[in-house]
């Protein structure tokens, strides 16, 4: 039997000119996939090719991180876009980003909706089509991060683009697999040592305990860890190193 394997990954560059949320070089040094910020819910050109140039000299392959134009929200409130003008959205932001991925030698190899992008395209399908739409658009059949058995995982799959799996070690799960609302209580796990575990059930076991107790099987091929919370990057090596001491081989996935 074969080690477990795990891809690591969090959202990059969710800065704006003077203003930093998250600790980028340090993550850097942890994660296996960048999910950067394109400029729509946060990062701006120079954050963009800073961490793209960080990521290239590491060996951590860049995604784009999508969303839908909102800045002062953070990408985390509905909207409703129009299934065209949201494809050319998607395409913008994966072109904006690739710019600064080839200048710095490397590529956008993979998109990853965000914040109420990412919830409104595990069951709705025309924007989850928008979506995949405005991944050909501009760059052809990437792979698409995001929650099994979503819309958008179906849509990618339908258009012959790499569904890669992926699930959250800080967020609490439905007894159906999906995210609880971060406006419900308890939809965010704080507790260091409750990620750790839970990072290492979902690496070995590919499972985790629902909000309400009940255990839920998940297909998972990259684990997230938020980059936007307190200590994100001391939280991250800690379960990097778990994983490892594990037995679970950490790299990016295939």
């Amino acid at each position: 039997m074969t080690d477990p394997v795990i891809d690591l990954n969090a959202d990059l560059g969710e800065g704006f000119g003077r203003w930093q949320l998250t600790d980028d070089d340090s993550l850097l040094s942890v994660v296996t996939s960048a999910n950067v910020a394109c400029g729509f819910h946060a990062g701006d050109p120079s954050t963009m090719r800073r961490v793209c140039e960080t990521a290239a000299e590491r060996g951590v392959r860049i995604g784009a991180q999508v969303s839908y134009r909102d800045l002062a929200g953070f990408g985390r409130r509905a909207m409703d876009v129009p299934p065209d003008e949201l494809a050319d959205e998607i395409a913008y932001q994966i072109g904006a980003l690739e710019v600064f991925a080839r200048a710095a030698g490397s590529r956008v190899a993979y998109v990853k909706p965000h914040g109420a992008l990412y919830n409104r395209a595990v069951h709705d399908t025309e924007q989850a089509g928008a979506i995949v739409a405005g991944i050909r658009r501009a760059a052809g059949p990437l792979p698409v991060l995001g929650l099994p058995g979503s819309q958008l995982h179906a849509a990618a799959q339908a258009a012959g683009l790499p569904a890669v799996t992926e699930a959250f070690a800080d967020r609490a799960y439905t007894a159906a697999g999906t995210l609880v609302p971060r406006r419900e209580p308890g939809a965010v796990v704080h507790d260091p040592d409750a990620v750790v575990k839970r990072s290492l059930g979902l690496a070995r076991d590919h499972a985790v305990t629902s909000l309400d107790g009940e255990r839920v099987e998940v297909d998972v091929q990259s684990l997230c860890l938020h980059g936007d919370t307190p200590g994100a990057a001391a939280l991250a090596r800690r379960v990097r190193d778990e994983l490892t001491a594990a037995g679970v081989r950490v790299a990016a996935f295939a």
